[in-house]
């Protein structure tokens, strides 16, 4: 019986334009319920699919502390993101969110699940 190799999935091979970088930190900031180091982590692996050398040099960040930065083990400061958001050519916006009383009550506990973005 032949055997199968498998290999370990890396989302960052398959974000191959902006629609498709945005659209995934879109989907990951939805699935974060919060969590910086989660989003952090999407942002790393967006970094990783256009060039992390790059995105530092265009960022004013030296390559180490940007892998560092967005390894998911930490939450990087605020103004790390915005340089990363813009080196990415992708832009932050904010829009109101509206949230009834029930999913208000119960979404604290459904949404507690262990998430990481597709990467790994």
């Amino acid at each position: 019986m032949a055997r199968t190799t498998t290999t370990k999935y890396d989302v960052s091979e398959h974000l191959r334009n902006p629609e498709e970088m945005a659209a995934y930190l879109e989907a990951c900031i939805e699935e974060a319920n919060g969590d910086a180091a989660f989003i952090a982590k999407a942002l790393g692996d967006i970094a990783r699919a256009k060039g992390m050398s790059q995105v530092a040099r265009d960022a004013g960040l030296c390559r180490e502390s940007l892998y560092k930065a967005l390894s998911g083990e930490r939450s990087p400061g605020f103004d790390t993101i915005l340089k990363v958001i813009a080196a990415l050519g992708l832009t932050l916006h904010a829009e109101a969110a509206h949230t009834n009383k029930s999913t208000a009550q119960r979404g604290g506990a459904a949404k507690r699940r262990e998430r990481t973005p597709a990467s790994g």
